[in-house]
């Protein structure tokens, strides 16, 4: 119950600040999360250890995955103030975004498959800004008014929202109106996904990019937004991936698991290029 007003009086603050007070305040606030949070902050030590194979992380390094989401959290909710066209023009550099109009020439809609890296929810914004007909597969918060908060920012420039308690079905309806679904493959919530090698350890990654692709045949595009040294953003498209021919249409583990490895590999390399904006605060190879 309390996250609703936090997130409401986060917005609001966010809307009437100055962007540098707003900036200021949120660093200050990160760093008392980075302070006073032993679990989170041993959570992320121990994934940079594993990312950047050491036993020693700086705490300046540690320190810099919490103001970076504290970062990503004032974009997400001042971007209706702001993400415009000319926005996009003057501080987004897209790599390669002919991939996306060659895999909807085919018309078979494509599976945009990304991370919580850099700032994704602005990665969805933007793709309906410039042209792409975009849906986006979301984890419903269990507060419906947090629930539609989010999904108010994240349909606000054309996206359209599909819970993953209805994904199965919507996701094949939206591939076939040759669209672009986005998901989230970096971390698996219920426990049904596939236990993969990534940087070098087996965990468990989400399954159903992997299966919505050998389904339908869209093929799958790895994408990722970073923030850059300058404070802009840069769009990374990679080729798009195929997916496999399944006899008979049956989709075994095995055939998945090749497939997944293909662009889980794609995103270690994008964690490589600076490991403080991934952005997660629980121990991703936790049996």
């Amino acid at each position: 119950m309390g996250n609703y007003y936090l997130y409401r009086t986060a917005k609001f603050l966010a809307k009437i600040l100055p962007l540098g007070v707003s900036s200021a305040l949120v660093s200050f606030l990160c760093d008392m999360h980075f302070c006073f949070s032993k679990a989170d902050r041993q959570a992320v030590e121990n994934n940079l250890k594993i990312v950047l194979k050491t036993d020693h992380v700086p705490s300046a390094q540690v320190r810099a995955v919490f103001r970076n989401f504290g970062k990503y959290l004032l974009e997400f909710f001042t971007m209706t103030n702001y993400l415009r066209p000319a926005f996009v023009e003057s501080n987004v550099h897209i790599n390669n975004v002919e991939y996306l109009s060659r895999v909807l020439e085919k018309g078979k809609g494509g599976i945009v498959v990304s991370a919580h890296l850099g700032n994704w929810e602005m990665g969805g914004t933007i793709l309906p800004l410039v042209g792409f007909p975009l849906s986006i597969v979301a984890l419903a918060h269990k507060d419906p008014r947090v629930n539609a908060l989010f999904n108010a920012q994240r349909e606000a420039f054309g996206a359209v929202i599909i819970q993953t308690d209805v994904a199965v079905r919507r996701v094949v309806e939206h591939l076939r109106q040759n669209r672009l679904v986005a998901i989230l493959v970096d971390r698996d919530f219920g426990n049904r996904g596939l236990m993969m090698d990534f940087f070098g350890r087996q965990t468990m990654v989400p399954k159903g990019a992997a299966f919505f692709s050998i389904k339908t045949g869209a093929p799958i595009i790895p994408l990722f937004i970073l923030r850059t040294a300058e404070g802009r953003f840069e769009i990374n498209i990679h080729p798009p991936i195929e997916p496999p021919h399944v006899p008979e249409g049956k989709i075994t583990d095995e055939a998945a698991k090749e497939y997944i490895q293909k662009y889980l590999t794609i995103i270690e390399d994008e964690i490589k290029k600076d490991p403080s904006q991934w952005l997660l605060f629980r121990e991703f190879w936790r049996s």
